[in-house]
């Protein structure tokens, strides 16, 4: 079965601190949902039209799950802590099998 993985890039972050209530809710969700943080704001090297601001990626052991802990209640409460106007690009792939 192919993994599923959360990917987020946050074009700007203004204020990190804004971000102290959602990470402390996404956190556990995240971990509840069975997804694994294997990057958080690590060191980034852009090519193209690539972003150098926060990248997030998450794994999780299949795309489903993946899916699953995005609509989960517990992560839907952590969206709503996001500040007005944040701005990120996030999305669930698939990895392959």
């Amino acid at each position: 079965m192919a993994k599923g993985y959360w990917v987020s890039v946050y074009p700007a972050v203004p204020d990190p601190a804004e971000l102290a209530a959602y990470d402390e809710l996404a956190g556990p969700a995240v971990r509840a949902g069975g997804g694994r943080v294997l990057s958080s704001g690590g060191r980034i090297v852009a090519h193209e039209a690539g972003i150098t601001r926060r990248a997030v990626l998450i794994e999780f052991d299949s795309f489903e799950l993946a899916v699953a802990a995005y609509e989960s209640e517990a992560y839907q409460r952590a969206m709503l802590a996001l500040p007005d106007g944040f701005e990120r690009d996030f999305r669930i792939v698939e990895g392959v099998a």
